[in-house]
């Protein structure tokens, strides 16, 4: 599997963290020294999730030189669709892909990372040819604005990725691992409202909504600490790969603090972790691919340069990923 476009789509609002001290008991020094985090992007009436997605992937494609017919497959990792029964067919449908098939993946913010190495596996298989692995969310919407231990942190954004089937020798998906504890789901959840409702005689339903973004952050702050430098160390053992080989550190950007530790126990200079967290804050799914493409767009990540990815989040779930960067025009299977 080739990595050969990329793309992303941002809300046009930028709320400031001075501008965010206007509602909460908060500082921009409180913030960044505690996150990294300087602003984030919130979507208006008129950008749902489904615009951003499509905007994204649009985007991704016409870097990748495609044509929307010339997709197999659509694969949309959002923890926040604009419709519970699935946003991809409506972003399909949206980029006229009428041959391919597109289905949501849920996974927190490592959504994206599950995605991406799940159209792997198709593609592995033979099933399928072209794939776009889009990150989008909107959880701007299930934020407590009131709550500034988890306002501060969130924003809205939009990112995607095509691959292509390749020559083994091309591959961009080098090794991968995946893991889940939901012993530890409470750290961090977006749940059901508990509102039950007489329905008839004795009986009740249940109606339907979400309560507000639940963190316990000192818990997921040690364990992502602790789970992303482990899981990433396992996969560079399995693959033969030193740290020093890795052209670039491409993290889920949820907090600066993170991303300096893992890059300090793999003895990774500051210039060689990507970080756009300043700008964008924890747009969840979206960080990876948004991250990317502004690397690529900036000419940062160039073709043939080496990544290692890793997700992290709700869930709990975690997972990494060696990446190569193959851009356009990267010859194609026969």
């Amino acid at each position: 599997m080739a990595l050969v476009g990329c793309g992303s789509a941002v809300p046009s609002a930028s709320i400031s963290n001075d501008q965010l001290s206007e509602r909460v008991d908060t500082s921009d020094a409180w913030i960044r020294s505690r996150t990294g985090i300087a602003a984030r992007r919130v979507a208006g009436p008129d950008e749902p999730l489904t615009a951003m997605a499509t905007g994204a992937a649009a985007a991704a494609l016409a870097h990748a030189g495609w044509e929307p017919q010339d997709l197999d497959l659509i694969l949309l990792a959002t923890s926040s669709p604009d419709d519970l029964f699935g946003t991809a067919p409506l972003v399909q449908g949206c980029l006229g892909a009428g041959n391919a098939v597109a289905f949501d993946l849920t996974a927190a913010c490592s959504g994206f990372l599950f995605a991406l190495i799940t159209a792997g596996q198709y593609i592995a298989s033979g099933a399928v040819r072209r794939a776009l692995v889009i990150g989008a969310d909107q959880l701007s919407r299930w934020v407590d604005w009131d709550d500034r231990s988890t306002c501060v942190l969130f924003g809205d954004g939009a990112g995607a990725v095509a691959v292509e089937a390749c020559d083994a020798g091309s591959t961009g998906l080098l090794g991968f691992r995946m893991l889940s504890d939901g012993r530890r789901n409470g750290c961090l959840t977006l749940a059901q409202t508990q509102d039950h409702v007489p329905l008839l005689g004795g009986l009740t339903n249940q109606r339907g909504g979400f309560a507000a973004i639940h963190m316990n952050g000192q818990e997921v702050y040690k364990f992502a600490v602790r789970e992303v430098p482990a899981v990433l160390g396992e996969l560079l053992e399995a693959t033969g790969t030193s740290a020093d080989q890795l052209d670039w550190l491409l993290l889920h950007q949820a907090n600066q603090r993170i991303l300096d530790a893992v890059a300090e126990r793999f003895a990774m200079p500051p210039e060689r972790v990507l970080s756009n967290l300043a700008a964008y804050g924890n747009t969840s799914a979206a960080t990876i691919p948004l991250m990317l493409d502004e690397a690529v767009r900036d000419g940062r990540v160039k073709p043939g340069h080496l990544l290692g990815s890793s997700g992290f989040g709700a869930g709990l779930s975690w997972g990494a990923a060696l990446l190569r960067w193959s851009g356009p025009g990267t010859p194609a299977a026969g």
